[in-house]
């Protein structure tokens, strides 16, 4: 038997050096063919969400430049920044000769992608709108960085932690709930953000998921016709932000008459990277709590 397989090693031995330099080959979420010679090693991230799923592929240390707000992990924090959402320094971008581009198709402006495109790099369009495809993401990013083994590990613990909070909440009794994303203008997410995600997985459902927008501005008058029975927003950061607080004059609607009115941090709920599962894990919660307060 040792025989053979010594064999079998010395037949396969020619062709390793080959097999070591295959081709990379993954589909983005645009539905594109994004092909590596090898392992990128130097990646410029366009997003805060692709900069954590990076890191969560185990490729954190390959990232040389990344867009402002990438903030998670700390290590992120001291990467050089190469731009904003609505201005880029391509002199920067060239002048770190990267080998991937990983860019977001909803957030980086139609300008910016093209300049991108025409640079003649390989660029990887990431767009995760459901937990499942933060997963896949994380297994793909692996594959193109060369680190499958802690991308592997990392997104098997995110679909863990997902099917838990499935098998507890996904069956409760729906709840309406109105996403808001900003007060003035008053602004939601539709059905294919992320954050709509989430909320399908605790048993609720977004009243606006069928719009076609992904972040469409809405009136007030139509959120109380819809009559939610919860409404979920972001934390204040300045005193002019009036948040959760424009909804208490009216008593008549029943978010407001139970006190569903739930604040939580919004980048776990709309950045679609693995922290998500634990914004999920709280809004789960405050759902929980509204359907408590029907009686």
């Amino acid at each position: 038997m040792k025989a053979i397989l010594l064999a079998l090693l010395a037949l396969c031995a020619p062709l390793l050096p080959h097999m070591a330099n295959a081709a990379i080959t993954v589909v983005d979420d645009g539905g594109r063919r994004v092909t590596l010679a090898r392992p990128a090693q130097r990646v410029i991230s366009m997003s805060p969400h692709v900069t954590e799923l990076l890191f969560a592929a185990g490729g954190g240390a390959r990232i040389v430049g990344a867009m402002n707000y990438s903030d998670y992990p700390e290590a992120a924090r001291k990467i050089p920044l190469i731009g904003s959402n609505s201005q880029i320094d391509l002199e920067r971008v060239i002048a770190m000769k990267p080998d991937l581009l990983i860019v977001w198709q909803s957030g980086n402006t139609a300008r910016q992608l093209a300049q991108l495109q025409g640079l003649g790099i390989p660029v990887f369009h990431s767009e995760p709108r459901t937990f499942e495809m933060v997963a896949d993401s994380v297994l793909r990013f692996g594959r193109l960085l060369g680190t499958e083994a802690a991308a592997t590990k990392a997104a098997a613990q995110f679909r863990s932690q997902v099917a838990a909070l499935r098998a507890r909440y996904g069956n409760r009794p729906p709840v309406t709930v109105f996403y808001q994303a900003w007060d003035n203008p008053l602004y939601t997410l539709n059905g294919e953000q992320i954050a709509s995600d989430a909320i399908r997985l605790c048993g609720g459902r977004n009243i606006f998921e069928h719009l076609k927008t992904i972040a469409p501005q809405v009136g007030i008058e139509a959120v109380v016709q819809r009559d939610p029975e919860a409404i979920v927003g972001g934390e204040l950061y300045t005193p002019q932000d009036r948040g959760l607080s424009i909804w208490r004059p009216d008593q008549g609607m029943t978010a407001v008459r139970r006190n569903n009115l739930f604040t939580l941090d919004e980048e776990l709920l709309t950045r679609a990277g693995p922290r998500i599962v634990h914004g999920a894990a709280r809004l789960c919660e405050r759902l929980e709590t509204a359907r408590a307060r029907r009686n």
